[in-house]
């Protein structure tokens, strides 16, 4: 049992403007975002005696006290030798080319065989962070069932760093995915606010009240039969986003059989969404780095007959 946690600091006039969630990120590093989310939500956070509320911005000179209980620390994974396709890595860092099918940290039903216990059998230092034990280097996700480029940090001042940049949306995603229809114009943003399904816990759905997704997509090809593959930047990371947004607009992925089509016509097990590239700021050197991964055999093969029938 992990002993109770007591901090007290004074809001800095340059820190004026901060949420609190973020600001005690930075008064309490040995707490991840979202576990000092929950003990805002919980009312362990106090601001001038009173309990903060989430999304509060600081004006300066408040105190700020944070009085989190006692806990169970959440049991560490153990590091488990699976192959990993690496696209590139150095002291800071790792770029992995996901495969379809393998999750990347353990969760509900998928305790084993996961990315986060490959990356820690590979880069064992990734042990040492102070971060979820379940989640240390994962710096962003991808679906179990979509393959393509993945990011890894390798140690503390790597994760801060790169969780920035994808907070303020400097790092930039392109996926590529076949849809079953054709989209009604060429290229298109879909600017809609995602959030958990009310009817559906395991979906996600276009809900008034959710959380802001942007995705645009440009039409690369089409085929008989109305497939058309596309390219789609990704300006937000919403669970299932992309899958979402295409549903939405009456184009669902080829393959997803959790939003799209129930009779699926070419076969697929997966559903045909690929991370394609991923740019992004070094976090050590600043340099501007950028990493592409070929399409999966299994949908280049879906190509090649698509273009074959054409």
């Amino acid at each position: 049992m992990a002993e109770p946690t007591n901090l007290s600091f004074t809001v800095a006039p340059a820190e004026a403007g901060e949420r609190i969630d973020k600001l005690l990120v930075a008064h309490a590093s040995k707490f991840t975002r979202s576990q000092l989310q929950s003990l805002v939500k919980d009312g362990h956070v106090l601001v001038d005696g009173q309990p903060a509320k989430p999304g509060w911005r600081m004006k300066g000179g408040e105190t700020v006290t944070l009085n989190a209980p006692a806990y169970e620390p959440v049991e560490k994974i153990a590091p488990a030798e699976i192959p990993l396709n690496i696209l590139f890595e150095d002291a800071a860092i790792a770029v992995i080319n996901k495969p379809a099918g393998m999750v990347v940290h353990p969760g509900a039903g998928d305790e084993q065989g996961t990315l986060a216990h490959a990356i820690l059998a590979r880069y064992p230092e990734i042990g040492e962070m102070r971060y979820a034990p379940k989640r240390r280097g994962i710096v962003h996700r991808l679906d179990k069932d979509t393959s393509g480029v993945i990011l890894v940090a390798r140690n503390e001042q790597a994760m801060h760093n790169l969780a920035a940049q994808f907070q303020k949306r400097t790092v930039e995603k392109q996926y590529l995915a076949l849809l079953e229809r054709r989209p009604k114009t060429d290229r298109g943003r879909i600017n809609l606010p995602i959030a958990r399904d009310p009817a559906d816990r395991k979906k996600m759905s276009v809900q008034r009240d959710g959380r802001p997704a942007i995705s645009e997509f440009f039409i690369e090809k089409t085929f008989d039969g109305g497939y058309t593959l596309v390219r789609v930047n990704l300006l937000t990371g919403r669970t299932h986003q992309i899958r979402v947004h295409m549903a939405y607009i009456g184009a669902p992925i080829a393959g997803d059989r959790l939003y799209g089509l129930r009779r699926q016509r070419l076969g697929l097990n997966r559903q045909f969404l690929h991370a394609a590239s991923l740019a992004f700021d070094h976090p050590a050197t600043g340099e501007r780095m950028r990493f592409e991964a070929p399409l999966a055999d299994e949908l280049m093969a879906v190509l090649r007959d698509l273009s074959e029938n054409n």
